[in-house]
């Protein structure tokens, strides 16, 4: 199996403003990222920042301005792009991270976890089920920010094939520099209990509601190493490559979710 090349975009968000968020990417990509690579990771909410706006705000899977650059980057770069978004469907409101293919196909996940501190749980409906993405030979579970504190929406699993449910999980947030030490540990607990990759992309900079963002994006281990140490405060892209056969062997010598399969079931 190929190895993965992941690129995190650190950056900043205007807020509410979509097309000078989209026209700072494009800016931030031609810049920063100068190498080929197969994944591209853009930042919750990513081209209006984390708003309750939604009826100003959201867009339609057939109808979005946000999805629709997603495809021409994902085709101009040959990469699958990630990102959530503000979408509509069947008179509800979502909080969706899309991944959307080079070929322009866009699979989904509902954020299932509502951050009811900041009343998200008032303007957006509950997704229902977690979406796994196969790409290249990896398969990467969608995620999105206070979805990290329920540790149920990320196990891993061994399945009747032998092989593991997912490689690598993927967060986009938008989390505050006040909690950032939560950020960073729970996500390397992710990356040990589930015995795979974790990439996560945090925003910089201040919000609307008067939140500061320190970053602290990051790629860790299987082993809770870090591919990418957290990157803190500055707007940046970072390439790292994932490596199947470094995972495989850590999976091989360290068999702890096959002692959790045997005797727990829930």
């Amino acid at each position: 199996m190929q190895n993965l090349k992941v690129s995190i975009v650190q950056t900043q968000q205007f807020w509410e403003d979509k097309e000078k968020n989209l026209k700072h990417f494009e800016k931030l990509l031609e810049e920063q990222l100068l190498e080929e690579t197969d994944v591209i990771v853009f930042p919750e909410m990513f081209h209006t920042g984390f708003s309750m706006n939604v009826t100003s705000l959201a867009e339609t899977i057939e109808n979005s301005d946000g999805i629709s650059w997603l495809q021409q980057i994902a085709l101009s770069r040959d990469a699958l792009c990630l990102a959530s978004l503000i979408i509509e469907e069947n008179n509800q409101y979502f909080n969706r991270m899309v991944a959307v293919h080079p070929d322009g196909k866009v699979l989904h996940y509902d954020k299932i976890h509502l951050f009811s501190l900041a009343h998200e749980d008032q303007y957006y409906s509950p997704g229902k089920k977690r979406t796994i993405v196969h790409f290249k030979d990896w398969k990467i579970l969608l995620q999105i920010c206070y979805d990290l504190r329920f540790p149920e929406n990320a196990r891993n699993s061994i399945i009747p094939s032998g092989e593991f449910e997912f490689d690598v999980i993927i967060y986009v947030a938008n989390w505050p520099e006040r909690r950032i030490v939560h950020w960073d540990k729970l996500l390397a607990a992710r990356a040990i209990e589930n015995q795979c990759y974790v990439v996560a992309l945090n925003r910089v900079g201040t919000d609307n509601n008067r939140l500061t963002y320190n970053g602290s994006s990051q790629i860790i281990t299987a082993m809770g190493t870090y591919e990418i140490e957290p990157m803190l405060e500055l707007e940046q892209v970072r390439t790292t490559q994932l490596s199947m056969s470094s995972l495989a062997e850590v999976r091989t010598n360290l068999a702890f979710l096959k002692d959790r399969q045997r005797y727990l079931t829930f």
